[in-house]
């Protein structure tokens, strides 16, 4: 499992301050023999609708710095 990000618990703080629901923290994927990492997967229950949405997150930072 690959190292949580920099920003990781202020995206995941972020995502419950908005009603989404943490399901997985990660989120692990299958694909054939390997194995898929997403830093968040989470979900809200939209009431007007009556249907879930979900969506996986992946937190990148960019913190080296570059000299051009």
């Amino acid at each position: 499992m690959p190292a949580r990000d920099f920003y990781h618990n202020n995206v995941k703080n972020a995502l419950i301050k908005d009603k989404w629901t943490i399901a997985h923290d990660p989120l692990t994927l299958k694909f054939g023999k390997k194995d898929l990492y997403v830093d968040l997967g989470a979900k809200q229950l939209l009431a007007a609708q009556k249907a879930e949405s979900k969506i996986a997150v992946v937190i990148k930072s960019f913190t080296d710095s570059v000299e051009i």
